[in-house]
């Protein structure tokens, strides 16, 4: 089955479940109550989140479940615990050490 454009009917779905979590991402970033990790994790977000792949943007949105307090510790340690010490964890860290240089 492929759509009017000629892509694929799964791959429009795919790419519509992608960008909807993509925008949930960008609002939950920026909304998580301590103005601290909307900073560290809005600004990835506006930054990075449409390179990301979907496995990806799954781990960003299990990181925004995790209290404040909790994920600003983790970050302030540069170690989170299981399930949140992901390579996205690493690579939402680096990009701020980067920006502090």
């Amino acid at each position: 089955m492929t759509r009017e454009d000629g892509c694929p009917a799964h791959d429009a779905a795919h790419l519509d479940e992608t960008d909807a979590a993509r925008r949930r991402i960008r609002v939950r970033a920026w909304r998580r109550g301590m103005r601290e990790m909307d900073l560290l994790l809005g600004a990835f977000a506006d930054a990075r989140v449409d390179a990301l792949n979907l496995a990806q943007l799954s781990h960003f949105e299990a990181l925004l479940e995790a209290p404040d307090d909790e994920a600003f510790r983790w970050f302030c340690a540069g170690a989170a615990p299981p399930p949140y010490d992901t390579p996205l964890f690493a690579e939402i860290l680096a990009f701020h050490l980067e920006r502090e240089h």
